[in-house]
C-alpha cells in the first residue's frame, strides 16, 4: 500500500492518509478482505504519530470502508457504492459550497463557474 504525504498540501495528515486508502480501496487496489498495515506499522512507515494513524483508521471506520478485529488488524471491507457515491457528493458539495462563496465575493458569473468547472472536468479526465 504506497501512501505518499504532502506537508505542504495544507491538508493534515490523517486527512491524506485517508484520502489515499479510500481511492485505492474504490480503485481496486485494495480489495475486500485486504489487510492494512497496522497503526503502528503504517506510523514507523511514515515517520508520523501512532496517534495520526489511528484517527485516520477510525475515520475509515466510521465511515464504512475498514473494519478493525481486535488482535486481527484492519481489513478492507465489502463497499457500498450507493453509500461511497453519497459520501463523496457530500465532500463535493461542501468544496463547491466554499468555491461558491469566493465566486460570489469576485462576482463570478454562474456561465463562468461552469465553463471553469467542465475546463477543470476534461482537463482531470485526460
Amino acid at each position: 500500500m504506497d501512501i505518499i504525504l504532502n506537508n505542504s498540501s495544507g491538508v493534515s495528515i490523517y486527512e491524506q492518509i485517508e484520502e489515499q486508502i479510500k481511492s485505492q480501496i474504490m480503485t481496486g487496489v485494495l480489495k475486500e478482505g485486504d489487510a492494512l498495515p497496522s497503526m503502528r506499522v503504517l506510523a514507523k512507515d511514515l515517520k508520523i504519530s501512532i496517534i495520526t494513524t489511528k484517527r485516520a483508521y477510525e475515520d475509515l471506520e466510521r465511515d464504512g470502508f475498514i473494519e478493525s478485529i481486535t488482535g486481527k488488524g484492519s481489513f478492507v471491507k465489502g463497499i457500498n457504492s450507493d453509500l461511497v457515491k453519497e459520501n463523496m457528493m457530500a465532500a463535493i458539495e461542501e468544496y463547491l459550497d466554499k468555491a461558491l462563496d469566493k465566486a460570489i465575493l469576485g462576482k463570478v458569473s454562474i456561465e463562468e463557474l461552469k465553463e471553469m468547472m467542465t475546463l477543470l472536468y476534461e482537463e482531470k479526465m485526460q
